[in-house]
């Protein structure tokens, strides 16, 4: 049953063992650190390799735990809950090592796994390009055929793990008159990449310890061995597979956030006197506490039951559209809530609520903004 998956045992040992790992590894001063340098170092998705933390749904023969989806989410979970901010290891986990898993060949597959779950290897996904954002048709970066390489041109933004990352799956048109049957994926491994260039870090409203970047590709050539599946013309479908998973870990990641801000906020408030009494003690601040846990829980339920969807294999394009528009518009309502209740002090970044409410704002923006999520669950009416 989906309700007791939590339960077992191997799951609460690795839940445990993060936690331990976090608490040792990334305590709030190295965390403050990555703030300050807009990144999180290389050094800390080594450790988190050798902690066995990178790669847990792949199987072993890869160099992978052997896990499944519950271990990628007990993870995720994990980050969440203790803050580590700027790693990020839903990206790496559950996007795209998946994509090498399910879309690569088996040579593809034992050259590049085991690096990624060691953490030798940091991964990025460029899809986003400066003139289309989730319109991924639109696209202008191509990857033309020359002999045995590919030539790909082109920019890309917005791009998480930017700046660190080695190992880029790059979405470029392999056939520019193709619209959507001619988009590829390649994968640029970027030490070996002549005309490969990184823009300056971009200057966001929130997660400033997650380093987002414009990536620049000018003339490189990139070897026809790293075509993602080495079929031309398959990049649209293996998106359009992977995409339910990406937003049901953002949905994931925004019921933690609610949870931690209502828990944070009711303890603030009982601490926090004003008029003599303290702020829990007003009936408005239980009412607008009583609201936010409301729905934090009904996300929690919903969230849930698209996790029993994936694990029996039928989380759909429309389910997984709903979860992001519904728990990310919910975790806007309920951290923005939760931040009034401080009053003054909530737009202190000294105080855990302000970063939560900074960084939940683009989680209805990216993987695809909750308008495209309208469109999409619109076509199913």
């Amino acid at each position: 049953m989906m309700s007791n998956w939590r339960d077992d045992p191997e799951l609460i040992a690795l839940a445990d063992g993060a936690a331990r790992f976090f608490e040792r590894e990334a305590p709030p001063e190295r965390i403050a650190k990555w703030r300050a340098a807009g990144q999180v170092e290389r050094e800390f998705w080594r450790q988190a390799g050798e902690a066995g933390l990178l790669g847990v749904s792949i199987p072993t023969e890869y160099g992978g735990g052997g896990g499944d989806f519950r271990h990628d989410v007990t993870l995720v979970e994990a980050v969440g809950r203790h803050g580590v901010e700027g790693f990020a290891l839903s990206l790496h986990n559950v996007i795209i090592l998946p994509y090498v898993l399910a879309h690569g060949t088996e040579e593809q597959k034992r050259r590049w796994l085991p690096k990624l779950c060691s953490g030798e290897l940091v991964a990025a996904i460029a899809m986003s390009e400066p003139g289309a954002g989730s319109d991924l048709q639109a696209i202008r970066t191509t990857a033309l055929r020359d002999g045995d390489f590919y030539r790909i041109n082109g920019a890309k933004t917005f791009i998480s793990n930017g700046q660190i990352a080695d190992f880029v799956i790059v979405v470029a048109k392999t056939d520019p008159e193709a619209g959507g049957k001619g988009v590829s994926l390649l994968v640029v491994e970027t030490a070996e990449a002549e005309g490969f260039r990184r823009g300056q870090a971009l200057d966001k409203i929130g997660l400033d310890a997650q380093d987002t970047s414009e990536l620049f590709f000018d003339d490189v050539r990139v070897p026809a061995a790293n075509l993602l599946g080495e079929i031309a013309g398959q990049g649209f479908r293996q998106l359009m597979a992977e995409l339910p998973r990406e937003r049901l870990v953002i949905a994931v990641s925004s019921v933690i956030t609610m949870e931690k801000a209502v828990e944070v906020t009711t303890a603030y408030v009982k601490e926090r006197k004003a008029f003599g009494q303290r702020v829990f003690d007003f009936q408005n601040t239980q009412f607008k506490l009583a609201e936010c846990k409301a729905k934090a829980a009904v996300a929690r339920v919903f969230v849930d039951d698209c996790l029993a969807r994936v694990l029996a294999g039928g989380l759909d394009l429309t389910q997984a559209a709903i979860a992001k528009l519904w728990v990310t518009e919910s975790e806007w309502q309920v951290v923005d809530e939760c931040l009034q209740l401080h009053g003054g002090y909530g737009y202190i970044n000294d105080y855990p609520i302000a970063r939560m409410w900074r960084n939940a704002r683009v989680q209805r923006i990216y993987g695809g903004s909750n308008e495209i999520m309208k469109l999409l669950i619109a076509r199913s009416l």
